[in-house]
């Protein structure tokens, strides 16, 4: 085998490889000798068939995986000899006009990770900005659930429905004449005026009575989530079981005990708790960012760009995500390509912090344990329809990726920690409001490029605010290998609710001596297999 590197350019490396065909011939041959035995053929005992006529019934696809093989061989010992740490998996080519029985000649290009040198984490200094939970703040939530609890009493049948009373009602749906699947119930609540049926379903509701039946006629919008009824004419037929009025809703005992507390004082002490765990992970939020903050100000070297735009990648598709489902898409999307060099800002940003951080995990020996990952494991898996969840498990277990992929949030949470736990924090309370403007300022700041401190973007849609925000508890600061393997199918009803795109495998350094196979798999590496699918939500009755 012969080795010979054609690019050494900054972090780009690339090699061209030549493999001699006796080095294959020889795998084949052996190969052909191992399986030999088992193989059976008309007109011959059980392992006397001549290796001549093994080689003609099975020589292509042995070749076929020798060639394979040494091409997976060849790749780890380039990246072995030569020390590499790659950024991602290497792009690996076949020379055209391969031919059995000649020499395979291949092409190798990667970029390596940096020489980064692990930050001093001694001296620093984080402000840690804390929001008290008054009683104020408890009666207030008190009264917002409330008010989404609302209780109604059937009103006189004489009474005309209007916005605010809520219609018990049964529906049947049609297009083009035929029912379609989700367009049915019985005993449907609805509010009127809540926009909870597509526009234009309750507005022709209005002034029904009990009893009453009625059909309507709507269009399904364009972007509608099935995409067989989007832009579809449907016609309903809707029988009113009954109108109903708000009635009073009492905040007391009753009221409580209705939500499964034991009495109003223990639906408080549940209120204070959660408002005081959401302040807090606001305030690990804000503290974060400033130490995030602290080590991309004393750092600026080069990193991989292949890297940077798979980063990128994932902020763009989580954009166009939140645009698609946007009222007003197309200003969104203008907006998002007027400032892409901002996003891929961002992303060169996060990957910069996700190599910091890993080379200061590495220094000071942060783990992940076996016993944490495997809770990790347990939980992704409940994702999953019963009868796919080993399935899942085994594709993390198999795959170094995807695991990666799963233990890197952890990984980078206690980073974090650890540096927390380094730093001189100073405490001041703060209104919630000022705690919330803290890190939208952060948000615009990370914007900012290095080099020049231009005036922070004006305000953003909401879209932006989901997907490009700065690195804070749930977060990118680690930066991530792209999963070699496919990763495992989401459930529909993720689609809505999912946090910005891609959770990152902190920087794991390959060992010098030692490559991984699926890291650096060639291209010419059979297909992977993919993890099972999610379980699919059922339909909600609004679909209708």
């Amino acid at each position: 085998m012969q080795i010979k590197e054609t690019t050494n350019d900054g972090l780009k490396r690339a090699y061209a490889i030549t493999i001699p065909a006796d080095e294959i011939e020889g795998r084949v041959t052996k190969e052909i000798k191992k399986i030999a035995p088992q193989v059976r053929m008309p007109g011959f005992r059980p392992g006397k068939v001549p290796a001549n006529l093994v080689r003609k019934m099975h020589g292509e696809q042995i070749h076929a995986q020798a060639v394979n093989d040494v091409i997976r061989e060849s790749v780890d010992k380039t990246i072995a000899d030569n020390e590499l740490r790659p950024a991602m998996q290497p792009k690996v080519e076949m020379g055209d006009g391969y031919e059995e029985g000649k020499d395979a000649t291949l092409t190798m290009e990667l970029e390596v990770l940096p020489q980064v040198e692990a930050p001093d984490t001694d001296g620093l200094k984080i402000e840690r900005l804390t929001v008290p939970v008054d009683e104020a703040q408890v009666d207030e939530t008190l009264e917002r659930i409330a008010g989404q609890n609302k209780s109604y009493k059937d009103a006189a049948k004489t009474r005309k429905a209007k916005d605010g009373d809520q219609l018990i009602i049964d529906f049947v749906g049609r297009v083009d004449g035929e029912e379609f699947e989700g367009g049915k119930a019985e005993g449907a609540p609805l509010v009127l005026g809540s926009g909870q049926f597509i526009p234009g379903f309750e507005e022709q509701l209005t002034g029904v009575k009990t009893g009453e039946e009625k059909t309507i006629t709507v269009t399904f919008p364009e972007n509608y989530q099935a995409a067989h009824l989007a832009g579809k004419d449907a016609e309903f037929d809707v029988t009113v079981q009954q109108v109903k009025v708000e009635d009073e809703t009492k905040v007391d005992d009753e009221f409580a005990k209705n939500m499964g507390l034991e009495n109003l004082d223990k639906l408080k002490e549940l209120i204070r708790g959660q408002l005081e765990q959401e302040t807090a992970g606001l305030t690990r939020t804000q503290m974060k960012r400033a130490l995030l903050d602290q080590l991309a100000a004393g750092h600026d070297f080069a990193v991989p760009q292949g890297m940077v735009d798979a980063e990128f990648d994932q902020i763009w598709a989580q954009l166009q995500q939140e645009a698609a489902r946007s009222d007003d898409a197309d200003a969104m999307l203008k907006e998002m390509e007027d400032e892409k060099d901002d996003y891929r800002r961002i992303a060169e940003r996060r990957v910069r912090l996700g190599l910091l951080l890993s080379e200061i995990g590495q220094k000071n020996n942060v783990q992940v344990t076996s016993q944490e990952m495997s809770m990790l494991i347990q939980q992704a898996a409940q994702q999953y329809r019963d009868e796919d969840r080993q399935k899942f498990i085994q594709y993390i277990q198999q795959e170094p990726m995807a695991a990666a992929q799963l233990r890197a949030p952890l990984y980078e949470d206690k980073v974090v920690d650890f540096l927390f736990d380094k730093a001189e924090i100073t405490d001041r309370e703060v209104t919630r409001e000022e705690l919330e403007a803290a890190i939208e300022a952060d948000e615009d700041a990370e914007q900012k490029p290095a080099e020049k401190k231009k005036a922070a973007p004006k305000k953003k849609a909401p879209a932006k605010k989901a997907a490009a925000k700065s690195d804070d508890a749930d977060g990118d600061a680690a930066e991530k290998k792209p999963a070699a393997k496919k990763a495992p199918a989401k459930k529909a009803a993720d689609e809505d609710d999912k946090k910005p795109a891609a959770k990152k495998a902190p920087a794991k350094k390959p060992a010098a001596k030692k490559a991984d196979a699926d890291d650096k798999a060639p291209a010419k590496k059979p297909a992977a297999k993919k993890a099972p699918a999610k379980k699919k939500a059922a339909p909600k009755k609004s679909d209708g």
